[in-house]
């Protein structure tokens, strides 16, 4: 099974090189010994053996250098190196991370043999060999192992940087980094990342051909159509027109895709521009799962799980700060306390299953009247709350109204397809001079109670004590549409 499997055995003692240069060839192999590693790489360069041993401490050239040299090499990529030297796990280390087949403690034969015989692969006859010899070997040599050397500090220098996002905690963040940092490496058309759950996607393309670039991302990336984008713009981006495909390339977390990142190269491209965006990629799955996981927490800690909207906690945080910009500025602010009515007998006629769709599409009808100044959260239970910014009581009114007239249309159907019919109650207080929240609050509560006990489905405003003077008769525009 082993004859005709060549090894290349290099040791610098020349005792114990041809002792087990005979215990090879007494097991199949035709081995052959070289004392130094110039030497020996020389030869396997020359003719691939089918597997190399080498020590992995040697004069001039270690071990570990010799392996990423002979890896690197095509006439060598797939010869199987095995190190060896003294027991000891750091030594194992360094010899797994170059790319050895197997590390076996030197003076244990029996070991080296059973990791050649589970190191090489047999190959089948190929037409073409490959033939590297150098004239003057020891230089050649060290300036191969001096640019592989390069080629190994830049990649992990890339991959430091691509690392150091993972304290980004939003995508926002860590996209817009992203972009300064790939933007110093690589010249590009346009740069896009692609996050599968929840789908959101981050573009980086030149002011002047935004329209054409997201074109070509729909087209590189097959967008599904309620992706979010991200748009980032610059001049640091090109608005040269591309001259091949893009080149996209998956980004994986353990054994899952989560992501892909896509890049059109600049006019005719650089050969490096692959080998820089495969350490992208792979160094990537970490910092965008954890900017993920930290963007998923957050949303947990202030989104109210069944209906996708703020919860009680994060409304009265934005709340107050709502009321801080209120009151430095001079502009009104009025807030709504919608309750749905007879909502225990929409639960007890037909199931809180119901109770629940009821509810989640409330909530969907009132993030649709919202503008992206408002804020609307569920307070609890069947209570909601909404806060116009900029809103004073003729205007909260008017929303209001609208918002009962929409309820009252509502369309949710049960499991026979019938209508299940709910209405609302809501009470407005508009903020006041030396005003607090709890007392914005209080009055809106009250205000919503004073609806119900005038026969729910209604809207009813509280009195006011001390209303900003001027605000009383101006409705902003967007509330009129």
């Amino acid at each position: 099974m082993r004859r005709g499997h060549s090894v290349i055995l290099i040791d610098p003692e020349e005792q114990s090189r041809n002792a087990l240069i005979e215990r090879l060839r007494m097991q199949g192999y035709q081995a052959k010994g070289f004392a130094g590693p110039v030497e020996g790489a020389n030869a396997a360069l020359g003719s691939p053996p089918s597997a190399v041993v080498a020590d992995l401490w040697m004069v001039g050239i270690s071990g570990v250098q010799l392996t990423r040299l002979l890896r690197a090499e095509p006439a060598t990529e797939c010869v199987p190196v095995i190190l060896r030297g003294p027991d000891g796990p750091r030594n194992r280390f360094w010899s797994e991370r170059a790319g050895a087949a197997a590390y076996v403690v030197k003076g244990r034969t029996v070991e080296l043999v059973r990791a050649l015989g589970r190191s090489i692969v047999p190959v089948a006859n190929q037409e073409e060999e490959f033939f590297t010899q150098f004239q003057d070997a020891e230089s050649a040599l060290r300036d191969r192992i001096a640019a592989y050397l390069d080629a190994a500090l830049f990649e992990s220098v890339l991959a430091a940087e691509v690392r150091a996002l993972s304290t980004c905690g939003t995508f926002d963040r860590l996209f817009d980094r992203l972009t300064q940092f790939v933007s110093q490496v690589m010249s590009y058309r346009w740069l896009a990342l692609l996050v599968h759950r929840p789908a959101h996607l981050g573009l980086h393309a030149h002011p002047t051909a935004r329209g054409e670039c997201e074109q070509e991302v729909r087209q590189a990336l097959n967008l599904p159509a309620d992706t979010v984008i991200l748009r980032i713009e610059d001049e640091e981006a090109s608005a040269a027109r591309p001259s091949a495909a893009p080149l996209v390339r998956p980004i994986g977390f353990g054994q899952e895709i989560i992501a892909r990142i896509a890049l059109s190269q600049k006019g005719v491209g650089d050969r490096e521009d692959t080998r820089v965006l495969d350490v992208i990629a792979r160094e990537l799955g970490g910092p965008l799962r954890m900017t993920l996981l930290v963007e998923e927490t957050q949303r947990a800690a202030t989104t109210d799980p069944l209906t996708g909207l703020t919860n009680r906690r994060a409304l009265l945080t934005a709340l107050d700060v709502e009321q801080s910009r209120s009151e430095r500025h001079g502009y009104p602010m009025s807030l709504l306390m919608l309750d749905v009515d007879h909502f225990k007998s929409i639960n007890d006629e037909h199931g809180h299953a119901m109770g629940d769709q009821v509810l989640v599409a409330f909530a969907g009808l009132l993030a649709r009247h919202a503008r992206k100044t408002d804020i609307v959260g569920r307070w609890g239970g069947e209570e909601f709350v909404m806060v116009l910014s900029g809103a004073n009581e003729a205007g909260a009114r008017l929303v209001g109204e609208r918002i009962r007239r929409a309820v009252e249309e509502m369309a949710v159907l049960n499991e026979k397809k019938q209508r299940v019919s709910a209405t609302v109650s809501i009470g407005i207080a508009c903020l006041e001079i030396k005003d607090t929240l709890d007392g914005l609050i209080e009055r809106a509560d009250h205000a919503m109670y004073e609806a119900k006990a005038s026969g729910r489905n209604r809207v009813a405003v509280a009195p006011t004590v001390l209303r900003r003077t001027g605000t009383e008769t101006e409705i902003p525009k967007e509330l009129l549409r």
